[in-house]
């Protein structure tokens, strides 16, 4: 389970929008209205329900039992709590997207678990200058755990699953924003699902995953870079213990690499690993406080911000976690601090930066894909 995009993951330039707190329910009377580089897209309504179930697609109602595995505690000192409010949901409820990405002020949401299914090339686009959402084209063969990053009016969609968080997938694919349509490019040199994505230098690197044989499905250290003037992949050094669902931002001219897991939830880490291109090597750094995969991670007011994920072991009461944690790291100090936790603990999120907020939207519910969720939730220390 994831992203990220995922990025969830965070990446590429980003051009700050202005944000509004804008009532959340009248996000369908709003035109579809285009913002800088975006062509008019359809507009998308808020789901009504909060949650849907993976095997059928139907209305889902959180159980006791469901519930209990949430948790919101770190053993990272106290920073400013900031806070949380509720936005737009997204369209449907749907999980495993790894991650999502921003361009010119709007949150793209790409691939994924929904209406029953594990191969959607849904691609939702918010904008949160009027809580809206919209329908974008769809990826050309839909996937879930799909790398995704922005960058100069492109998004790159990378790789995924094709199964259920397994069977990986080698296609590559670039959606020009101004014209909303996706076009191939050269496929990825070694099928992949739940890799990390992110925009340096004009390059995209491709970081860790989980590879074939699809019986296996065990995570990889592979680090590829995508050249878009070649349309050329080359490698680059791998990270040190392969691992899948992690954290990855580019900040500074170095790329992050926080949490993950080894193959299974069961073997989360708190990993914290620092990409450095002129030497070409990693570096450690202080560990993630909570280990976790499956988590949003963005930059925020000059720091990473990571939130959400999940951990433990499916059908065994008591060692099921869904994550709410939101801590954060300081390169300069090197050191991490706990917020206010996620009013709605989630894995598998798509988690961006977009002017003063973080908007944490759809994810996992509980651990695993079993139920995905539409909720949607931003965060400001404003």
């Amino acid at each position: 389970m994831s992203l990220h995009r995922r990025l969830f993951l965070a990446a590429g330039a980003t051009v700050a929008a202005p944000t509004v707190w804008a009532q959340a329910g009248h996000a369908h009377h709003h035109p579809a209205s285009h913002g800088a580089g975006h062509p008019p897209l359809p507009v998308a309504p808020p789901s009504a329900e909060p949650y849907a179930r993976l095997r059928d697609g139907q209305p889902h109602h959180l159980t006791p039992d469901q519930t209990a595995q949430r948790s919101f505690q770190s053993p990272a000192p106290a920073g400013p709590p900031g806070r949380w409010i509720t936005r737009a949901a997204l369209p449907i409820p749907r999980s495993e997207m790894a991650w999502a990405t921003e361009w010119a002020g709007r949150m793209h949401v790409i691939g994924g678990y929904g209406e029953g299914r594990v191969d959607r090339g849904y691609h939702h686009v918010y904008e949160p200058r009027t809580d809206t959402w919209f329908n974008a084209a769809a990826l050309p063969r839909g996937a879930n755990h799909v790398a995704v990053v922005a960058d100069k009016g492109r998004i790159y969609a990378f790789g995924g699953f094709i199964e259920q968080n397994r069977n990986p997938d080698n296609h590559a694919y670039v959606y020009e924003v101004g014209q909303d349509k996706w076009v191939s490019v050269a496929p990825l040199p070694r099928p992949r699902g739940a890799a990390a994505a992110v925009a340096l230098d004009g390059k995209i690197h491709l970081i860790g995953g989980a590879g074939a044989p699809t019986d296996e499905r065990a995570s990889v250290g592979w680090h590829e870079v995508y050249d878009p003037q070649a349309d050329r992949w080359s490698r680059r050094k791998a990270l040190p213990g392969g691992r899948d669902h992690v954290g990855c931002v580019a900040w500074q001219g170095r790329i992050h690499v926080i949490g993950g897991r080894f193959n299974t939830f069961e073997y989360n880490t708190d990993l914290h690993h620092v990409y450095l291109p002129e030497r070409d090597t990693w570096e450690l750094r202080a560990p993630l406080p909570v280990a976790r995969s499956g988590h949003g991670l963005v930059i925020y007011r000059d720091r990473l911000f990571a939130m959400g994920g999940e951990g433990g072991i499916i059908n065994r009461a008591g060692q099921q976690t869904v994550f709410g944690q939101m801590e954060s790291y300081d390169s300069r100090s090197d050191s991490w601090q706990a917020h206010a936790p996620m009013p709605t603990p989630r894995h598998a999120v798509a988690a961006v930066t977009i002017g003063d907020a973080i908007y944490v939207a759809g994810g996992g519910a509980v651990l695993g894909g079993g139920v995905q969720s539409a909720v949607h939730e931003a965060y400001t220390l404003g």
